[in-house]
């Protein structure tokens, strides 16, 4: 009897302990089985993306993985962890910090600003959340991706929301976004920006039809108007990323400008791209002086190419989509070139030195007009269609008494949240600095509706 009684027990321990073993990863984060039934299965993004929402976040690490992406966040390597949003939680996922070298501006140990390294010193960071973490869960709220942008480089914290805004009003396809409130292991870290992630859901989400190819940072021609490689196409690709996938639309577009007489550069806009939503960007982009975008050709060793944009190939009508990204630079150069990296010297359609580089700015960066670019230069050519987009815009969502009351309702959403940091961290905005801000943004707004 006593065998058998001691065999029992030790058949249960190995049972218990191999169920044990399963509910973890090897990393020793919980693995949560869904049932099914949660809402981040069943609602769409917009039930994230409302602007009336300020979530709460709150994510979950274990402390040797906080150590090691603390110890080099540059290095931008996922960890795992796990999300939990209105008691629902969502384990294991990847959790990384990123962002380009403005991100980590005083934010890493490192003294070189342009090639960030070193071990955190901010206590916020933008980050970046993988739900599809190695084929655990499929989507949260129809999202693979979540980025929480740390908007350090924005004291109004209103920089990415309202330009992105700005440009979904005027018919753009642009990342949706809103703010929210992120807690680490229980503690409160601070207000994010919520910005729609540009992938294969975006896609989907945005266009009519979702499957076709997204390029990150990849412009159609090369600085002397010749079609780019096929290799830089390939290495921009951020979906469709498969063996064989063809470029041939944006590969097209380039090619059939590349060949065209200056007579003929608009037909060819006309059938390649769609001529309202493109110049609407312009208008937007040129109002806020989103200075840091796709307008902007910065010039080195390398040759002249713009950033912080992303092209869609629609393969249901062989068209392609420019999509403006990051906006935490736009607005500050409005009245004044504040920022002494990004200002553009140039007003729409216009052209500096002969088409060659030349110094601009506080620093004496180098760069190039954007309309020498064909493509850029065959859509100031819409100059009646931009005066009256612009006008659109003006009066419009852009107008006093439409976009001061939106900035009002948002600074009320996240006051709170902005008092919270500033009492808890040493080095979180300070409430009056932005209160003072948001005034500004106003006057900034002012001066570009009537300049």
């Amino acid at each position: 009897m006593n065998k058998i009684f001691h065999a029992c027990i030790f058949f249960t321990l190995i049972l218990c302990s191999c169920n044990k073993m399963e509910r973890f990863t090897s990393s020793g984060v919980e693995i949560v089985i869904p049932n099914g039934n949660e809402n981040y299965l069943n609602q769409p993004s917009d039930s994230i993306f409302n602007q009336n929402n300020l979530p709460i976040l709150e994510i979950n690490l274990p402390e040797n993985a906080i150590a090691y992406i603390d110890a080099d966040p540059a290095a931008e390597e996922y960890v795992e962890g796990s999300l939990t949003y209105n008691g629902e939680t969502i384990s294991p996922i990847g959790i990384r910090y990123k962002g380009s070298i403005g991100a980590f501006v005083g934010g890493v140990s490192g003294n070189d600003w342009s090639n960030p390294s070193g071990s955190k010193t901010a206590t916020k960071l933008s980050m970046k959340f993988k739900i599809d973490w190695k084929g655990y869960h499929s989507a949260f709220y129809d999202l693979k991706t979540l980025q929480l942008h740390s908007m350090s480089l924005d004291n109004s914290q209103m920089h990415d929301r309202l330009g992105y805004w700005l440009f979904r009003q005027m018919g753009v396809p642009a990342p949706r976004c809103i703010h929210a409130k992120l807690y680490i292991n229980g503690e409160f870290n601070g207000l994010f920006a919520l910005v729609e992630q540009i992938d294969e859901q975006f896609a989907k989400y945005h266009f009519s039809d979702g499957s076709g190819n997204l390029y990150k940072e990849v412009w159609p021609l090369k600085s002397n108007n010749s079609i780019q490689t096929d290799r830089k196409f390939y290495e921009g690709l951020v979906s469709n990323r498969q063996t064989g996938v063809n470029i041939n639309i944006i590969k097209s577009f380039a090619q059939n400008i590349t060949n065209a007489n200056d007579s003929e550069i608009q037909t060819i806009l006309n059938n390649h791209i769609n001529i309202e939503q493109t110049v609407a960007l312009a208008v937007v982009d040129r109002a806020i002086r989103n200075d840091d975008g796709p307008f902007h050709w910065y010039c080195g060793w390398f040759g002249c190419e713009p950033h912080n944009f992303f092209w869609y190939e629609n393969p249901s009508t062989n068209k392609v989509h420019l999509i403006p990204w990051d906006l935490d630079n736009a607005f500050e150069n409005i009245i004044t070139n504040t920022n002494p990296v990004t200002p553009i010297a140039d007003i729409w359609g216009d052209t500096t030195n002969s088409c060659q580089p030349f110094e601009y700015g506080a620093w004496g960066m180098y760069q190039k007009s954007a309309a020498c670019d064909r493509i850029i230069g065959g859509l100031a050519r819409y100059d009646s269609k931009y005066q009256q987009l612009k006008e659109t815009l003006i009066n419009g969502s852009m107008s006093e008494q439409t976009v001061n009351p939106i900035i009002d309702e948002w600074a009320n959403q996240i006051r709170n949240a902005t008092i919270k940091a500033d009492q808890e961290h040493n080095d979180a905005l300070k409430l009056s600095n932005w209160e003072e801000a948001v005034v500004d943004l106003k006057t900034q707004l002012d001066h570009a509706r009537n300049n």
